[in-house]
């Protein structure tokens, strides 16, 4: 009668998913690294939930207005639930060993219209900026 779940690979793997809702788990993987972000994410309908499993992971929020970025940076707490709100720019920076379950809309990475989400791609400023204040937090 209980379903039980687990992902041991790298990467994002979603293995929960219902009609409306899914869960993933998101493990480490070079391409989640702090020095791999490119770019931030946002979904337009949607709120996206992240639970720190094990690990290390600074969850990225962001404010885009122009070449202007302001960033809100918040060092993942094993136990807690972060809400990324829609309509707010986001990413994640996970190191060596993290794992996150993700809880969002099962409709969210389907294309547009249809999904919801997109991209905004960082310039070498902005993702230089993005790299520091990360260190910044995690050298506190």
């Amino acid at each position: 009668m209980i379903d039980t779940y687990s992902h041991k690979g790298e990467g994002y793997n979603p293995f929960l998913i219902t009609p409306k809702w899914q869960v993933a788990q998101l493990n480490h993987a070079p391409e989640e690294e702090l020095d791999a972000i490119e770019r931030l994410d946002v979904h337009f309908l949607t709120d996206e939930a992240f639970f720190l499993v094990e690990g290390q992971a600074v969850l990225i929020a962001a404010e885009i207005n122009g070449e202007s970025i302001t960033y809100d940076l918040q060092l993942m707490q094993p136990g807690i639930t972060y809400n990324i709100p829609k309509n707010v720019w986001h990413n994640i920076a996970m190191y060596k060993g993290a794992k996150v379950l993700i809880i969002e809309d099962a409709n969210t990475h389907l294309p547009l219209p249809d999904g919801d989400y997109d991209f905004h791609y960082l310039n070498e400023a902005q993702i230089a900026d993005l790299r520091k204040q990360v260190n910044t937090l995690l050298n506190k």
